[in-house]
């Protein structure tokens, strides 16, 4: 048998893969040179990071890799859309790192609207006019939902990726509907999973989601245009839950969008609408308390600062008068009669109110000391001490119905995790223990700040009723140098008349007791024939000038 293959000469030359990639690349650019070239643009994402802009043009049958380069796209009058029918003029080339070739535009015109977007634009204007796309019927968006309902793809990149956000945020229970998200019957698949969640019933063994989240990937209008199916359209219009749409990058836009109750740029961002972040709450709840309390602080200083402003108005409208009234009473003081005249009817009655004032003050003083010595015999240290003890006793019971309600609760909570720990995936377990753990660290916290408030709330109302019963014990007036005299019996002896003759007497001073026996009440000083009388240096012929009595002190006790 003959081989007929061809065989390669010997003096054939060798082409590293560089070297032919440039030679294909010479060939494209030099055979083609400048084009116009026809199609409805697709895979449009807007310009790139770099700034250059990377998309496709096609027609019924193929499909071209097309770039803008960003020195051309700031030049070009119009600018390309997704769906839109060009007609690009540029050279072909090709490019060696992936051995594609491609066109590069330098300029476009509009050449029409491509089938597929007339068709959505028909689809779009029907839809509309039926009201499904109004505000109206948007629902809103449960703000911590406990179960979350999520139709996509099990396979791909999307619910990975949503998942790895549900982890990082408030614990919630994914249930995952898997359909197919491109293709044919993947609209069939999708309108079915929206109808099928709608259908679970509350209190089932599948619990019923709060909020439904329809995701896929990027991709052209063709791989999308699944999410545009009038099916699909109306399952998501007449759900009861509400739905978030995910559907492609933020750039790409479906009929879904517009029927669904919130719009997501992203699957991961869809993720992070449905359930919220637990640190971003506890940063919100502070930062509204910090609100609270600086508006509390603006507000209390706009108060001072009134009342300020007003006292020192107040100030000076007292000066001014002040000042007005003394110029009045100078003038006045200037026709007034003699002033000693004026005042000697005035001083008569203030001598004599001096005088009635000082034997008030005597018999005042005499009512009140009687007053006290009756009050103070009832008064014993035994009654504080037992209000103390009562006190103290509430107390006790106080911290004991709460570090028994704090058992309870640590218990109930402890019950609780281990029933929900079965049905928790780890990472949520995880995340569950470390919230309950800081949770009950700061209830720990929290009673130990409110037992010492308490203890030191008890202590200070001791130390109170402490000095109060130092302040009206007698033993204070002893260390004045008072001293209380009884009976051998213990009675207290509160007259003279009671002072007989031999009479035993018990003295208790502020540091002690001593023993002594009376020899009667004493006579005033002025019956005394043993004491010496005064002697005066002034001659017998002039009268004695009486000699006013000393007024009496009264006993304070």
């Amino acid at each position: 048998m003959t081989d007929l293959t061809p065989k390669p000469l010997p003096n054939t030359p060798e082409y590293s893969v560089s070297e032919l990639a440039s030679a294909i690349k010479r060939t494209l650019e030099d055979g083609f040179g400048f084009i116009r070239l026809r199609g409805e643009v697709s895979g449009y994402r807007g310009p790139h990071s770099s700034g250059h802009c990377y998309f496709s043009l096609k027609d019924e049958r193929s499909k071209i890799e097309a770039v803008i380069w960003k020195g051309n796209w700031s030049r070009l009058r119009i600018k390309p859309d997704e769906g839109m029918e060009v007609i690009a003029t540029g050279r072909i080339s090709s490019f060696p790192g992936s051995s594609k070739y491609q066109i590069v535009i330098e300029a476009l015109e509009p050449a029409g609207v491509g089938a597929l977007m007339v068709q959505l634009e028909e689809r779009k204007k029907k839809l509309a006019a039926e009201g499904l796309f109004d505000a109206v019927r948007k629902k809103p968006i449960p703000f911590l939902p406990r179960v979350i309902g999520i139709v996509t793809s099990p396979t791909g990149a999307v619910i990975r990726d949503m998942l790895h956000g549900f982890a990082e945020r408030c614990p919630a229970h994914v249930l995952v509907w898997p359909v197919r998200v491109q293709g044919e019957g993947s609209a069939a698949e999708v309108a079915a999973a929206v109808r099928g969640f709608n259908a679970i019933l509350p209190g089932g063994k599948v619990p019923r989601p709060e909020v439904l989240i329809v995701a896929r990937g990027g991709g052209s209008l063709e791989d999308l245009w699944g999410f545009n199916d009038e099916a699909v359209v109306r399952a998501v219009a007449s759900s009861a839950l509400p739905v978030i749409s995910a559907v492609g990058h933020e750039t790409d836009w479906t009929l879904i969008d517009l029927v669904a109750d919130a719009r997501a740029p992203t699957p991961t961002k869809a993720a992070e609408w449905a359930v919220p972040k637990h640190s971003e709450l506890v940063v919100q709840v502070i930062d509204y308390s910090n609100r609270l309390s600086n508006a509390i602080r603006r507000q209390s200083e706009t108060s001072r600062q009134r009342y300020d402003g007003a006292q020192h108005r107040l100030g000076l409208a007292l000066t001014g008068y002040i000042q007005r009234r003394h110029t009045a009473f100078a003038q006045v003081a200037g026709r007034m009669p003699n002033f000693r005249s004026l005042i000697a009817s005035p001083r008569h009655r203030f001598d004599a109110v001096g005088t009635r004032l000082a034997r008030s003050l005597l018999a005042n003083t005499r009512t009140l000391a009687t007053r006290h010595a009756r009050i103070s015999s009832r008064l014993q240290p035994r009654l504080v001490e037992i209000r103390v003890a009562r006190t103290r006793d509430r107390f006790e019971a106080t911290f004991r119905r709460g570090l028994d309600a704090l058992n309870r609760t640590a218990a109930s909570r402890r019950v609780r995790l281990e029933r929900m720990s079965s049905r928790l995936s780890p990472d949520a377990l995880r995340t569950r223990v470390k919230t309950a753990t800081a949770r009950v660290a700061d209830i720990d916290q929290r009673r130990q700040r409110a037992l010492e408030n308490r203890i030191a709330a008890r202590r200070h109302v001791l130390d109170g009723h402490s000095k109060m019963l130092q302040s009206l014990s007698y033993r204070g007036v002893l260390a004045r140098g008072f001293a209380v005299v009884r009976g051998v019996d213990g009675q207290m002896l509160r007259r003279a008349q009671e002072f007989t003759p031999g009479r035993p007497l018990d003295i208790e001073v502020a540091d002690g007791r001593a023993a002594a026996r009376a020899l009667g009440p004493s006579e005033p000083a002025a019956a005394n024939p043993q004491l010496p009388q005064a002697v005066t240096d002034q001659p017998s012929e002039q009268p004695a000038r009486p000699q006013s009595k000393p007024a009496k002190q009264g006993s304070l006790f």
